[in-house]
């Protein structure tokens, strides 16, 4: 814990002088020297210096305040780009002047308002304006109006001298700044998502408490490049050629002319995307873009607040990581990246950790364990590429079994709202055929499915989830974005015969919008989606189709592209999952391209030494796309295992609670089943800012048992109110309590 800032100015005083005294001993001593004493000069001030490695794109200031009648300026802020908490909660972004030519202003406003209701529930029923939002005070209390933030924005990029790394950082330095009580909040985007991505959960809470915000993308963010025109977005959003952005770009696929075009000729309209085809594995670095981050935000803090140096020499450092108070705290591959960020910060940048619904990644599944409701885990703790490329060969056949089906009205589903029930029931006869499930009916192929997903690490939680999941593309996006990532693969490998386009109706391919790539920044979250590219399975019996169309050429069956999603899997595994026979030279995959999935998997993996830093984690136990058996729990599982008694991380799961707080508000049958997770996170951040400024105790590990809103899906769902969403107990009740038990067991109660 970092000693309060009043507290460390008197020790540092206090040393200054207790240095000086015996100098003045001895200069006025008994022996009767006459030697004169040397005059006392202090060390002079250091000078401000941009971190290694770090270009500074620009320095704006935001002074947008609220008119007075309840409504925004038209100026934009660092919270809410000038739109305030009735903007924000607007389902369609303001308009743009000239839809084909947006201004960096226009981007950055669309873009805080995408990713802003990207990571939380943006409807008034399930609590946006009341419970949370930008007029909600630290103390839950509607009192900020619009929840504008005025203040100044630093814009910079690093690379690691190579032009391909360009991690985009956005440090915000809010008007409300205390220089005598300075905190930063490190907030690294979740997803894959651009620099704005933690604006609804790190950024609103750290402005909220007057710190300064390290915003940074962590080597993704949208990075969209056209292979066909050769254009690019740049750090400010805008797009231009490869060329006329130079060091502004954000990425570029890493091939020459003659390849591009080569390329074109046999794939027209494909697209690259940064965090699939930098071809750096981004996520090795996430906790070290973090920790630069931070170093970042301690720059731009001394730019504003630092006295002016004599002759022009700079401003003086006058924040440093042992007086100011640093939180690093984000959501999903943001929980991530702060975990792997304390893990590697060896020269104290951070004071405490907070991780909701992480991507947390231990690097050993053995000498810990996970207990639920009395009975051990057999499968805990593996990589998420792992286990997404297992749930891409099984989830959409699980999905059909009656147990896993949502309880939404009659004959509404999220496989059936894209007439996909057909093609799982393909995917299931096709995993027959191959042995890889049994049973003799769909149901019964189905039912097999499912259990082998439970036998993986899924729990009955995760049931209904399997449904949407896929049927809205997230595993089978997740599974070839990040085999490309993790194997360092350009764009022009088509691993698994797999690229990216936009698609259209029957999953057809089309060029890329005008109007979707001027507007990318705001519009794309990093991901190929859907908005506004798809994952493309060119190896398509009868032509290159989207991957929910592809006709696997062995199966023959519109099947979701089977046969990409098993060499997804025998990348990962080093064997072709059919046969289990060991591939090699010359199979499909290869085993040099498996080799070079599976070191980039390694290069990824959390070491569980979170070096005594107090840690919190929170989790929803029905999370099906981070599932808490090999993220959340296992994780904590393994600290303990690898710090033992120096462990200060601390394990909240809440019940009833999945990954995406989005989906409440967006998808019949979520809001009246989950609560959202976000206020959670805000209690998190709450009691770790408490226990590093005044020394509160952290609330123990726990269950918090939460109350679904219940009723009819929809529109009949009655409001979310407060009493359904109970605060982290400091003393929860013993069937709460999780407790780690024999040969470092994480007991979890039902």
């Amino acid at each position: 814990m970092k000693t309060p800032a009043r507290t460390r100015s008197r020790a540092r005083v206090s040393i200054v002088l207790a240095g000086a005294i015996p100098a003045l001993i001895v200069g006025c001593g008994g022996s009767g020297s006459n030697t004169p004493v040397p005059p006392f000069n202090p060390a002079p001030p250091l000078a401000n210096v941009l971190p290694a490695g770090f270009t500074q794109h620009s320095v704006k200031a935001y002074t947008a305040v609220e008119r007075g009648d309840g409504t925004s300026a038209t100026t934009q802020d660092l919270l809410t780009a000038g739109l305030g908490k009735t903007g924000l909660g607007t389902a369609a972004a303001p308009a743009y002047a000239d839809p084909l030519n947006p201004t960096a202003l226009e981007l950055r406003r669309n873009a805080i308002h995408a990713n802003y209701r990207a990571i939380l529930d943006p409807s008034e029923a399930g609590g946006f304006g009341r419970l949370y939002g930008p007029n909600i005070d630290s103390a839950g209390n509607d009192t900020r109006g619009e929840g504008l933030v005025p203040g100044k924005e630093y814009l910079a990029v690093l690379d690691d001298g190579s032009g391909r790394k360009q991690v985009v950082v956005a440090v915000q330095i809010p008007t409300s700044f205390d220089v005598n009580n300075p905190c930063v909040v490190a907030g690294p985007s979740s997803g894959s998502r651009g620099v704005y991505g933690s604006m609804g959960s790190a950024a609103e809470w750290g402005l909220k408490k007057s710190c300064a915000v390290a915003l940074t993308d962590a080597g993704k963010g949208v990075g969209l490049y056209d292979l066909m025109d050769d254009t690019v977005n740049t750090v400010d959003g805008t797009r231009a050629t490869r060329s006329a952005a130079d060091n502004r770009s954000v990425f570029a696929a890493n091939l020459t002319d003659t390849e591009r075009n080569q390329f074109n000729a046999s794939f027209p309209n494909r697209v690259a995307l940064k965090h699939a085809h930098s071809q750096v594995n981004p996520e090795k670095d996430w906790g070290d873009d973090t920790l630069a981050s931070i170093r970042y935000a301690l720059y731009a803090l001394n730019e504003e607040h630092g006295e002016a140096l004599p002759g022009n020499a700079g401003k003086s450092v006058r924040f440093t990581p042992d007086n100011t108070l640093v939180i690093a705290g984000s959501v999903s591959n943001g929980g991530a990246a702060v975990l792997q960020a304390a893990e590697r910060d060896s020269t104290g940048l951070i004071d405490g950790v907070v991780a909701s619904e992480p991507s947390a990644q231990p690097a050993a599944q053995a000498g810990y364990g996970v207990q639920f409701g009395g009975v051990n885990l057999p499968v805990v703790g593996l990589p998420l590429i792992d286990y997404f490329t297992f749930a891409n060969l099984y989830q959409p056949c699980a999905a059909l079994a009656p147990t896993a089906a949502l309880s939404e009205p009659t004959g509404y589903n999220y496989m059936g709202v894209f007439a996909m029930n057909a093609r799982a029931e393909n995917r299931c006869t096709a995993l027959a055929n191959k042995g890889l499930v049994v049973g003799t009916t769909t149901a019964e192929r189905a039912a097999d499915a499912l259990q082998r997903l439970r036998a993986y690490g899924y729990s009955a939680e995760n049931d209904t989830m399997h449904n949407a999941h896929y049927g809205l593309g997230n595993t089978a996006v997740i599974s070839m974005m990040y085999t490309n990532a993790l194997g360092r693969f350009s764009v022009a490998d088509n691993l698994c015969g797999m690229s990216m386009a936009p698609v259209i109706a029957a999953g057809a391919l089309a060029p890329l919008s005008a109007v979707d790539k001027a507007q990318s920044f705001a519009l794309a979250n990093g991901t190929a989606s859907g908005v506004p590219v798809s994952v493309v399975y060119n190896d398509s019996a009868f032509g290159a189709r989207s991957w929910a169309f592809g006709v696997s050429p062995s199966t023959g069956l519109a099947d979701f592209s089977l046969d990409a999603a098993l060499c997804q899997r025998a990348l990962v595994t080093g064997q072709d999952p059919v046969t289990q026979q060991a591939l090699t030279a010359i199979t499909t995959p290869t085993l040099a391209q498996s080799q070079r999935v599976r070191a980039g998997m390694a290069e990824v993996l959390l070491g569980g030494n979170l070096r005594g830093k107090p840690t919190l984690i929170v989790a929803g136990r029905s999370d099906a796309l981070l599932p808490v058996n090999h993220s959340a729990r296992a994780y904590t599982a393994f600290n303990q295992s690898v710090e033992g008694g120096a462990s200060r991380l601390r394990y909240i799961e809440v019940t009833n609670a999945q990954h995406f707080d989005l989906f409440l508000s967006a998808f019949s049958g979520f809001d009246n089943r989950f609560v959202p997770l976000h206020g959670y996170f805000n209690q998190a951040m709450d009691a770790m800012y408490a226990h590093l400024k005044t020394g509160a105790a952290l609330p123990p590990s726990q269950v918090v048992r939460t109350t679904p809103r219940g009723g009819v899906p929809g529109d009949a769902a009655p409001a979310l109110q407060a009493s359904q969403l109970p605060d982290i107990a400091l003393t929860p009740v013993a069937g709460n309590r999780i407790v780690l038990g024999a040969g470092n067991t994480l007991q979890v109660p039902e």
